[in-house]
């Protein structure tokens, strides 16, 4: 892409760089800023945000790493012929495609590896910073879309990859997003090297927990009881098999349940079950079945059902968080963007669950980085174990 003749340009570092999320991250920014298609679900194209200051999606430079070889071409492809993308633009930007994937870079830890954790936090940070250096980059931003990895089993185990590559941005002087439940900043060994950059997260809110921040708060406000409120997922590709594992799938639906007690006040029964189903590919289905309790006790249901394709869901948010972290690390804003809590099921920060609520946070601030400065920035949490310190072997890899 082009640079812009009045703005630097800014990288986007994608962690899952060869995955179907990242692949249509990349593919719909150059399809976008060529005028191929509109920018629809891009919240940072709408009016309350013209005057935010954001980088144009012209200027945006991207690169990631993967444990992956898949070309992003190739990837392109395959989500062509599976629906995601639409006939043709992949082929339109083929060019962009190459370029970013000429940037990405081997990930890890893979099996084998025998590299040391501080070694490879080490080694991830000199890509990041190397790519910056290449392109002559004003900053990047280092965003985790990555496959979902199981939570980890207490402070004397390994590292997970998030955290690694977490604690890769914060030593390359780089604002970081985590789209994904895994820990990445959330771990304490992260929070402790917190050196005050901006960051957001966790776990993207694309549809079914969507529904839920905008449900919660109706059923709080008409004084309706919940009594239940359950919930499946059946959804395929890379997510579908990484949460086929019970840790993983815990660690999603502990944002979900946490929407529900911010928005009712209360935990309802039920539980959200996710079922691997291959043959999906990147299209998933939600059901909520919600049991509720009316005037004198009538007891009544109400079910939804939300059907749609993962990664053009994600792709056009992760655009958002790239741009809005970007943009707050320009106005000197620090520590965690409580004010983004509207793209995330498990936000940073403070702030309210409920969508509206959200989203006026979210316009507010955009208003304010305008004007060079933000809301909803947070304080760094001091100094702590270095992010060159740690020690340990391996954790997962990523590939969304």
């Amino acid at each position: 892409m082009s640079a812009s003749l009045s703005r630097p340009r800014v990288g986007v570092w994608l962690i899952g760089a060869r995955g179907s999320v990242a692949t249509t991250v990349v593919t719909g920014c150059a399809a976008v800023a060529a005028g191929l298609h509109p920018p629809t679900g891009m919240v940072t194209e709408t009016p309350p945000f013209t005057g935010s200051g954001l980088p144009a999606l012209s200027d945006l430079v991207f690169g990631g790493h993967d444990t992956l070889d898949c070309p992003l071409p190739k990837r392109a492809e395959t989500l062509t012929a599976g629906g995601v993308l639409p006939p043709g633009v992949a082929t339109a930007v083929t060019a962009e495609l190459v370029a970013a994937d000429r940037e990405i870079r081997p990930g890890g830890p893979t099996p084998g590896d025998t590299r040391s954790e501080a070694e490879l936090i080490t080694a991830f940070a000199a890509d990041i910073r190397d790519f910056i250096h290449r392109h002559d980059l004003e900053r990047a931003v280092v965003v985790n879309v990555a496959s979902t990895e199981p939570a980890s089993q207490g402070p004397d185990a390994p590292l997970p990859a998030s955290t690694l590559y977490a604690l890769a941005a914060l030593r390359a002087g780089c604002s970081y997003v985590n789209f994904t439940p895994s820990e990445g900043m959330h771990h304490p060994v992260a929070a402790a090297a917190d050196s005050g950059l901006p960051h957001a997260g966790r776990d993207g809110k694309t549809g079914q927990t969507l529904l839920r921040a905008v449900l919660g708060p109706m059923f709080a406000q008409r004084a309706l009881r919940v009594r239940a409120w359950s919930g499946t997922n059946l959804l395929g590709g890379g997510d579908g098999a990484a949460l086929a594992d019970p840790a993983a799938a815990a660690a999603k639906n502990a944002g979900k349940e946490r929407v529900l007690a911010d928005t009712l006040g209360t935990v309802p029964e039920g539980e959200v079950h996710i079922d691997d189903v291959p043959a999906l590919g990147d299209w998933k289905t939600a059901w909520d079945h919600i049991a509720f309790d009316g005037f004198l006790g009538t007891r009544m249901i109400l079910q939804t059902i939300w059907q749609g394709c993962d990664s053009a869901l994600a792709a056009p948010l992760v655009l958002d968080l790239a741009r809005l972290t970007a943009r707050a690390h320009e106005t000197g804003l620090s520590g965690p963007l409580g004010a983004l809590g509207f793209y995330f099921k498990d936000p940073v920060g403070e702030g309210p669950s409920g969508l509206s609520e959200q989203y006026e946070a979210l316009v507010r601030f955009g208003r304010s980085l305008g004007q060079g400065e933000g809301e909803g920035q947070g304080e760094g949490e001091g100094e702590g174990r270095d992010a060159g310190s740690v020690s340990g072997p391996e954790a997962t890899g990523e590939a969304r």
